[in-house]
């Protein structure tokens, strides 16, 4: 089954899609597009991009902008499972969330956010694109 995905390259840009061949260990997968109304297969290099969103809906909810984020201290009523992690990107953007496993030896790694009401549900980081990373107990 494809997963709904939001490509972030490290340019700014992204894109929407599917893909059904996405692995952490691979230099490359392929999205699938709407191209005047056909699908169309894109290649994407890990090495281009700065995370690649998993997503319940491709085009996401609307949120106030800048859409506020949520930190460990405001999520209370859920039970939170793997290690409290906050990524904080390059491009200046940070979020939060848990993850399962994290290694500096690997190419990114995932978490999923603590925001219960965010848009995404897992999230792959690119390390070459992350500025820092904190861990909480």
């Amino acid at each position: 089954m494809p997963n709904k995905v939001v490509i972030h390259y490290i340019d700014g840009h992204l894109e929407r899609g599917y893909t059904s061949d996405f692995q952490p260990t691979k230099e490359l997968f392929h999205l699938i597009v709407k191209d005047e109304g056909k699908d169309k297969s894109i290649p994407v290099k890990l090495v281009n991009l700065k995370a690649v969103f998993f997503v319940k809906e491709l085009l996401g909810k609307k949120r106030p902008r800048p859409v506020p984020k949520k930190t460990f201290e405001e999520i209370t009523d859920k039970a939170l499972i793997g290690k409290k992690v906050k990524v904080e990107f390059a491009d200046g953007e940070s979020l939060y969330g848990l993850t399962m496993g994290y290694s500096p030896q690997r190419r990114g790694f995932f978490f999923s956010p603590i925001d219960p009401e965010s848009n995404n549900e897992r999230i792959f980081a690119i390390l070459s694109s992350v500025k820092d990373i904190s861990f909480y107990d």
